[in-house]
């Protein structure tokens, strides 16, 4: 096995998974937020 060195890892695919995650959650808490908005309106 070849030792570790700092700094050398190719993060480009975590950083899109993250990316991705990031983006999901902001949406996902939209759509909540719309959903609870219309559920007051509409006196759910």
């Amino acid at each position: 096995m070849a030792e570790h060195k700092h700094g050398e890892m190719d993060t480009s695919v975590q950083d899109a998974t993250f990316a991705g995650f990031v983006n999901f959650t902001k949406w996902a808490v939209l759509v909540i937020i719309a959903i609870l908005v219309f559920m007051a309106l509409v006196n759910s």
